[in-house]
């Protein structure tokens, strides 16, 4: 399906050089955001309070957050849950005060400006417990791009895995980059949507590397150079990355916007992955193998002739 037909191959590649170079600067400023700034982690990752309450009439979302700040215990975080009648609060951990005490004074505070508030439930989450989920995300994270690699190196050949896996992590860099430098919660949710983008963005690669392999292949393409085959394979992918990306991303960004706060951090990461992940698939990952020397004989191996036994 294709609304549209470019008859006239793009020249990516006559910029990639420059693309390379707003990719390596972008990355650079990502990490160095992560080093300097560091991640906001939610109370799943640096352990804390999780407090579930419900009010009759709905609250104030921005009053109640101001009314808990003068109990100073540091980042508060309150949310809705679907409407305004069902709260969720999120507090850290604090020296010398037990959890269960902290949600007592939580709820004290919030009786005196709304008698009617009610506890449905309460969670207490240690440091130790957020340790293991950080362990256990980072080992996730790592089991994605094993199997990416190995994938990726069965089905085509080095240069493309190794380009692949290159735009995959600038992806990945670039959304921390975000969540750093904005100090947006960094949760299990926004963990959820990073791995969720390393499938979507090789995908796209896969797609661009399948037609460029294609490509090689053609005696159409026989008279062709390396760049102008590559140009020919995104040209033609053009109008089913279009139709894809811009289905996804208009869902993508409608759970962004009326999705509310439980959704909100999923698919914020979703949302940038989306956009970096064509930009990589496009203008990182293709320009990557000509620097790794790809040209016809990696992919288009003339068949040798086997010899005839003397009988």
């Amino acid at each position: 399906m294709e609304l549209f037909k470019i008859k006239r191959d793009i020249p990516f590649m006559s910029y990639g050089k420059l693309t390379t170079f707003i990719s390596l600067v972008t990355f650079i400023a990502s990490v160095f955001f992560l080093v300097t700034k560091g991640l906001n982690f939610s109370v799943e990752f640096t352990g804390g309070t999780v407090m579930e309450v419900q009010y009759e009439k709905g609250a104030d979302i921005n009053q109640t957050r101001q009314n808990l700040q003068v109990l100073k215990l540091g980042e508060v975080q309150v949310q809705a849950l679907g409407t305004n009648k069902h709260v969720m609060i999120r507090l850290p951990n604090k020296d010398g005060v037990p959890s269960a005490q902290l949600s007592n004074e939580v709820m004290n505070v919030l009786k005196q400006s709304n008698p009617d508030v009610t506890l449905r439930q309460v969670e207490f989450i240690g440091p130790q417990v957020g340790e293991e989920l950080v362990s256990n995300g980072l080992a996730a994270l790592g089991m994605v791009i094993a199997g990416i690699i190995i994938y990726l190196s069965m089905r085509f050949e080095w240069r493309f895995a190794v380009a692949a896996i290159v735009a995959n992590m600038h992806d990945i860099i670039i959304i921390l980059g975000f969540f750093a430098f904005f100090q947006w919660e960094f949760s299990l949710t926004v963990l959820a949507g990073i791995l969720a983008v390393l499938g979507y963005s090789v995908n796209e690669s896969v797609v661009v590397f399948d037609r460029i392999r294609e490509n090689f292949r053609k005696p159409a393409m026989r008279n062709k150079t390396v760049p102008q085959i590559i140009d020919n394979a995104i040209t033609a992918t053009m109008s089913r990355t279009i139709i894809t990306h811009g289905s996804t991303e208009a869902m993508v960004l409608s759970m962004l916007i009326f999705g509310g706060a439980a959704l909100h951090g999923f698919s914020l990461a979703l949302t940038i992955g989306i956009v970096f992940g064509i930009y990589s698939s496009v203008l990182v990952a293709s320009p990557l193998l000509l620097m790794f020397g790809l040209n016809r004989d990696n992919l288009a191996k003339p068949q040798k002739q086997k010899e005839e036994a003397v009988v």
